[in-house]
């Protein structure tokens, strides 16, 4: 493997907050769903954001839009509610809401009224049939989410939250859900698997020291999606996953390289030691990225939680 190319540090650190996960804010438990609070460092960079939208939307399982379409089906009495937990720049409403057929009302959650200002703005405005979509936008901290504030709810919907709340958190989730008799949609939560095509001694090291990072200070991690399934069917819904990897080769170069950043920083921030093997690893993985020989898959799982039926429609 190539060293040398980039001075000490310089392949490795200061990326986390650009390519993934930023630590979370110690006042978060002062914020409740739909308060102002007080500024909040963002959970995500909105570059990351953007740049990841392409490759979620191709990686989002398609089955449960089925199961979905036909619960919704024959449905009367005004428009799909849609609650959007940590919309961050509303990619998920931008994939689903046009994919769903009839009138949608999305509530659109996030701490950062940035993006909640872009997301309300990018939002789409007409569902698969042509009905109208309209937007409206809660700031507050979705891990705190009640029943009361899901009342009226058709969907809950989620991207790539799963695996930054702790089990408490995914708990609440499902009781929240559970209390309010809706399906959650939650996509795109890490699987803990990465495979990278050629392979390199270093891709097993680098791969254990990301998954302890993300379970830092009790954050889910690649176990969310155990957890979440756990936590809702012990509640009652039928919860079902389907794979939606990320496959990444030479078309997607850029989000691949902002990836390997965040993955190999996050990795040697949790264990210091592999920063000298580390930098040498990633100098040759970004080569090898521009050279546009190398192949990225990044397992991640789709969960859709459908509560025991009530005898009415949703």
């Amino acid at each position: 493997m190539p060293g040398g190319g980039a001075g000490k540090g310089a392949a490795v650190a200061g990326v986390v907050a650009g390519a993934g996960p930023v630590a979370r804010s110690g006042g978060r438990e002062a914020v409740r769903l739909g308060g102002a609070g007080g500024e909040e460092t963002p959970r995500y960079a909105p570059e990351w954001l953007r740049s990841r939208e392409g490759a979620d939307a191709a990686a989002r399982a398609r089955e449960p839009l089925g199961a979905l379409r036909a619960r919704y089906a024959g449905r009367t009495g005004g428009p799909l509610v849609v609650h959007d937990l940590g919309c961050g720049t509303g990619s998920m409403g931008r994939w689903l809401a046009p994919r769903l057929p009839g009138a949608q009302h999305w509530i659109l959650h996030d701490r950062d009224p940035a993006l909640l200002r872009f997301a309300a703005m990018a939002a789409p405005r007409a569902a698969a049939d042509g009905s109208p979509v309209t937007v409206e936008t809660r700031r507050g901290d979705v891990a705190r989410l009640t029943p009361e504030a899901l009342t009226g709810a058709s969907l809950v919907t989620a991207s790539a939250l799963l695996d930054v709340l702790t089990r408490a958190e995914a708990e609440t989730l499902a009781d929240a859900c559970a209390g309010a008799g809706c399906p959650a949609l939650l996509t795109l939560s890490v699987a803990g698997r990465v495979e990278l095509t050629p392979a390199d001694p270093l891709d097993t090291a680098v791969t254990e020291a990301f998954n302890a990072h993300q379970r830092r200070a009790g954050l889910l991690g690649p176990d969310a999606v155990t957890v979440a399934r756990e936590a809702f069917a012990g509640r009652g819904a039928t919860v079902r996953a389907h794979p939606s990897p990320w496959r990444l080769g030479p078309e997607e170069a850029a989000l691949t390289e902002r990836w390997l950043r965040g993955w190999v920083a996050a990795a040697v921030e949790q264990r210091p030691e592999l920063r000298g093997p580390a930098e040498r690893y990633l100098t040759a993985r970004l080569a090898a990225c521009a050279a546009g020989t190398l192949r990225v898959t990044v397992h991640h799982t789709d969960l859709l939680a459908l509560p025991r039926p009530t005898g009415g429609p949703a």
